[in-house]
């Protein structure tokens, strides 16, 4: 079986969550298995192993999941990004547009070396804001997108779209 096929075949649904009419893609069953897991980590490894990757950001708080763990594969450092207020040290923020309302993320000032390439990873794309907020934080402090790496895609919200402004590298394990 492939790991697509895996991660699929673990991946519960949950429908009308947080919300009626939204078909939640919980991820949470995967953690059960630590070979899977690594599995995971290792296809987002080998999709960017042609690719020079100085750090690995995740983006809170599923995206600090598996981002420790590809970190670990590239022999990098790990750059949590967090919502407004939650990281102790000066930060830079940005603030982004949601479905319903707006968010604020943040990443300590020097975190990013000036030319430092970096990987982005969180959990699920869906309409690629996030993602897109991570990316300009990482440009904020002269970083370089290599990519962005998901567990899940909902192909049909189009995050790709988004993302492709700040790199054409985009790697899901799973796509629906």
């Amino acid at each position: 079986m492939s790991i697509e096929e895996r991660v699929r075949s673990v991946i519960r649904d949950i429908p009308d969550f947080p919300q009626p009419g939204i078909l939640f893609k919980d991820i949470t069953p995967i953690l059960m298995d630590a070979k899977l897991c690594d599995e995971i980590a290792a296809s987002m490894y080998s999709a960017f192993s042609n690719k020079q990757v100085d750090a690995v950001v995740g983006v809170e708080s599923r995206g600090f999941l598996f981002g420790m763990l590809i970190a670990q594969k590239f022999n990098v450092p790990f750059i949590p990004i967090r919502k407004k207020g939650k990281l102790p040290a000066r930060t830079i923020s940005y603030e982004y547009q949601l479905e319903y309302g707006s968010a604020v993320v943040e990443i300590h000032e020097d975190a990013i070396p000036a030319g430092a390439r970096v990987l982005i990873h969180d959990d699920l794309l869906a309409t690629g804001g996030t993602a897109a907020a991570a990316a300009s934080l990482v440009r904020q402090l002269k970083g370089e997108v290599t990519g962005f790496a998901f567990v899940v895609g909902l192909d049909f919200l189009n995050g790709r779209d988004v993302l492709s402004a700040h790199s054409q590298d985009i790697y899901t394990v799973v796509n629906y």
